[in-house]
């Protein structure tokens, strides 16, 4: 279980490295464009490594097929979501509604592979999941100007987050390679974001800038192993101790925004959210 943690943990630091990427490459790419160059790259990145990391054993359809399905919407469709939630209730309300991610992945787990639910593995994952909305939630006091059902948007990000960490794992009990579960997954999404995503690019869209396709290109390479050690986690680990401690991202992503951007202050809030998070990680690794 140490060796899930401390992947589980790695894959925290990539996924909030990426985010503060972003920030840098969506100063010259609109999101949208920024999706069509971090996904393939990573896919490019993926197909790359495979004479290096493919070992070719424990081939198995079913676990081939689950591996497909998760990349046709995870992901592309993920993506996708956030872009549209983010534009329409703006990143405060999506972000703090996506931190519900590991309740998806704890109760699909639960529900569907039959994990044991540990009394410290539940307060573990409440404390991290608070944690993390303290640290996302911002104070402002933002008018809404849009329907209630819209919320169902970030909802349905984090809904489809957590039910493909718990099918991932379904998958890898069949075929314990992680490099295959994130090169299917990625190569399948790479087709979908390319389908489906330049429909989503405004017209008003500045063009691709060598900068901003270097940024997204790093942002793709950090999430993309952020992936692969997340399902390398889950390949060692329960989905109820890996999704809690991959939430935790937002603790990078405000250590290097501190860091780099200078953007973040340390008040009250931020202070209470890495308190609870890091309670939760704690509670967590003695699990």
């Amino acid at each position: 279980m140490e060796h899930a943690i401390a992947l589980a943990l790695l894959s925290s630091a990539f996924l909030g490295t990426a985010v503060v990427l972003a920030n840098f490459g969506l100063r010259h790419l609109d999101p949208a464009r920024g999706a069509l160059v971090s996904i393939p790259s990573t896919t490019v990145l993926l197909w790359l490594l495979a004479p290096l990391l493919y070992r070719g054993e424990g081939w198995n359809a079913t676990a081939l097929a689950i591996f497909a399905v998760v990349g046709l919407i995870f992901p592309a469709v993920v993506t996708l979501l956030n872009f549209a939630s983010n534009r329409i209730t703006g990143p405060t309300i999506a972000g703090t509604v996506s931190s519900t991610t590991p309740l998806f992945a704890v109760f699909g787990a639960v529900l569907f592979l039959g994990e044991p639910l540990t009394l410290a593995a539940a307060a573990g994952t409440a404390a991290i999941v608070l944690g993390v909305v303290a640290l996302t939630a911002r104070g402002d006091a933002v008018p809404r100007n849009w329907a209630g059902w819209v919320i169902l948007l970030p909802l349905a990000g984090a809904a489809i987050r957590g039910g493909s960490q718990a099918t991932v794992k379904a998958g890898l009990a069949l075929w314990p390679d992680p490099f295959v579960a994130v090169l299917v997954g990625y190569t399948v999404s790479c087709a979908t974001i390319f389908a489906t995503g330049r429909t989503l690019i405004p017209k008003e869209a500045a063009p691709l800038s060598r900068r901003g396709i270097l940024w997204f290109m790093a942002v793709g390479f950090c999430n993309g192993l952020g992936v692969l050690a997340m399902y390398a986690a889950l390949n060692r680990g329960q989905v109820s101790v890996v999704s809690p401690l991959v939430a935790t991202y937002p603790l990078f992503t405000l250590a290097l925004s501190a860091l780099f951007l200078r953007e973040e202050r340390l008040g009250p809030r931020v202070l209470l959210g890495v308190a609870l998070t890091v309670a939760g990680v704690v509670v967590l690794a003695r699990a």
